[in-house]
């Protein structure tokens, strides 16, 4: 009977610790643990709170008959086995203890920095589109479904923050998409905030509410492309999408927005294996392919386009940032997403790589002579001639990181090389700043020398910036304007940094991110948030002027630059590249994978 008793005893001790483990390994952030403690971590999530039911929309998009849609002969998503596609992530290797503690209390500091956003979101702006983060008011800006709640998800996940996904999931439930705060809809932002924060929160967790969300917004979205050409607009307007009506595509719009509707509507269809969602972004993508060599800068194309015309060609102005960037950004993504199924998208990387590296990219005349680069913009004259125009601007900075995985994609090492002068051009301007913050828009003069070394010419520098009506003395020489002088939270600096921090494994990426947050954080605080700086250029006390700041921030701080700063400082089988692909909102998406790596996981 003792013997019995201390057996019990024993059991029940031993089913304790077993308790308190695994309640451990659930509630600490998952980078924390190694591959088989978070692999637990995973089946735990996913077996555990399943309890939370979708609320359907007070309106059921799959429901109506639309007038052109669905075509009789659909695309469908390629059905054979994925390429094994060339590594894209570094094969990292152990690290010391001391790299270790350093790299833990970097990413343990980004995390509190969420969580005391977030929680302010919480308090003052829950269920609304954004945080004003002064004032401590909420505000809509999109369409009124809680765009910061659903574009953090994944973070919240990521993160380790399982209570606050939880609330976070039973929130997003209750989303209505049958109603709107606006009789227009933007399928841009629609499109990579919602339905990619939607479907990358089900790819981290398995919540099947979190699937049935996205296909409502999916099918409210597959509305926007019944037109004749079956094409899509750029705002759906709400009430027409509902009776079914054919919808007025707009005359001309900026080529990044129709551009980049690709990724999410494919996952979507992954998820589903419904191939409705994949017809509509085939056909879309299909028609900038037919035009991308026919541009007046053969590879690029146009930063406006008509959809309505089908009109990619007859525009003269180029770039790879604002009105364009995520295009480009998507064209190797899909080439991953597809697993390499689908050739047109490795032509079309392949394309506008060149086009960019022969007419875009410049090595800025630097004191030190730097050797890094910058993404200009092109105009073409009435010649044909392509001339550069070195300015660029805060929303370029993604190319690095674009670039860089078209060359690991792609076999290309100078692909890489390039990639990673175009992360560290925009690394050096945040650290020529006294804020350690590179401005929204700025000049640079382009070295004269393609090749070689670049001499500094103080004398040119000094002519060319006295030329600008936007100089400032105060600016970094180098520099010949800050154009646009805010700093809006924008995480493309960072998401290059961390890509290529992932690609190449180079160490000194994680100390550049470490002082580009450091300057982030000290400068845009306020009392409930994280708030635009109107001025990087303002030195010393100056540049921390409350007037310096406004009432302003935006859903991508939670989803993009945050992540990527807690993503840099993590173990890098956190979201591994090898399996996971980042839309233009850095929500991931799993990628397919062949039928070796299955076999390897197994």
């Amino acid at each position: 009977m003792i013997g019995s008793r201390r057996w019990q005893s024993r059991t029940v001790i031993a089913a304790t610790l077993i308790v308190i483990t695994l309640w451990f390994l659930m509630t600490q952030p998952t980078p924390d643990l190694g591959y088989e403690a978070r692999h637990l971590y995973d089946l735990m999530n996913r077996e555990g709170s399943h309890a939370v039911k979708s609320q359907k929309s007070s309106f059921d998009w799959s429901k109506v008959k639309l007038k052109h849609l669905p075509p009789a002969n659909m695309t469908r998503l390629p059905k054979q086995t994925p390429k094994k596609l060339p590594p894209v992530q570094h094969a990292f290797g152990p690290e010391s203890a001391s790299d270790a503690r350093k790299r833990t209390q970097r990413r343990n500091t980004v995390r509190t920095v969420f969580v005391e956003d977030w929680n302010s979101y919480r308090k003052f702006a829950w269920m609304q589109d954004a945080l004003n983060p002064i004032s401590g008011t909420g505000k809509d800006q999109f369409a009124g479904w809680a765009a910061t709640l659903v574009d953090s998800l994944d973070t919240l996940w990521i993160m380790g923050l399982k209570e606050e996904f939880d609330e976070a999931v039973a929130a997003v439930a209750t989303i209505d998409f049958g109603n709107t705060t606006t009789y227009r809809i933007n399928m841009f932002e629609t499109n990579i905030r919602y339905l990619g924060g939607l479907l990358s929160a089900y790819d981290l967790s398995n919540r099947q509410v979190l699937l049935d969300k996205a296909v409502e917004l999916g099918d409210l979205l597959y509305a926007g492309y019944n037109t004749e050409s079956m094409l899509p607009v750029d705002f759906i307007d709400f009430s027409a999408a509902q009776k079914g009506l054919e919808l007025s595509i707009e005359g001309s719009v900026v080529s990044a927005s129709p551009g980049s509707l690709s990724l999410e509507m494919t996952r979507l269809a992954q998820a589903t294996g419904n191939d409705k969602y994949y017809d509509v972004v085939d056909r879309l993508m299909r028609t900038f392919a037919k035009y991308q060599n026919e541009t007046k800068l053969p590879g690029l194309w146009p930063m406006w386009v008509s959809i309505r015309t089908q009109d990619f060609v007859s525009r003269s102005e180029f770039t790879l940032a604002g009105n364009a960037d995520s295009l480009y950004e998507y064209l190797p993504k899909m080439y991953a997403l597809l697993g390499g199924l689908e050739p047109m998208y490795e032509s079309m990387t392949r394309s506008y790589v060149e086009a960019a590296r022969k007419h875009m990219f410049f090595r800025p005349m630097l004191p030190n002579e730097e050797d890094i680069l910058i993404s200009g913009n092109v105009q073409v004259k009435y010649d044909g001639t392509a001339e550069l125009d070195p300015e660029s601007e805060h929303l370029a900075c993604f190319i690095g990181g674009s670039v860089a995985l078209a060359g690991k994609l792609l076999e290309r090492p100078d692909y890489v090389e390039t990639g990673d002068k175009l992360a560290k051009g925009c690394a050096f301007a945040y650290k020529s700043f006294a804020s350690g913050i590179m401005p929204e828009r700025f000049n640079m003069v382009p070295c004269k020398e393609t090749t070689g070394r670049c001499k500094w010419d103080d004398s040119t520098w000094t002519a060319e910036a006295l030329s600008r009506p936007e100089f400032r003395e105060s600016l970094p020489k180098g520099f010949t304007t800050a154009k646009d002088p805010r700093y809006l939270l924008r995480p493309e600096a960072i998401e290059s940094v961390f890509l290529l921090y992932r690609m190449t494994g180079d160490s000194k990426y994680q100390d550049i991110a470490w002082d580009m947050f450091v300057s982030i954080e000290r400068a845009s605080r306020v009392a409930h948030g994280h708030a635009t700086v109107l001025d990087v250029t303002e030195v010393g006390d100056e540049a921390f002027r409350v007037d310096n700041l406004q009432d302003y921030m935006e859903s991508f701080w939670f989803a993009e630059t945050l992540k990527y700063f807690y993503l840099i400082f993590s173990p890098p089988d956190l979201l591994d590249l090898d399996e996971y692909v980042l839309n233009t909102e850095a929500h991931p998406f799993k990628r397919p994978i062949p039928k070796s790596k299955e076999s390897e996981k197994a």
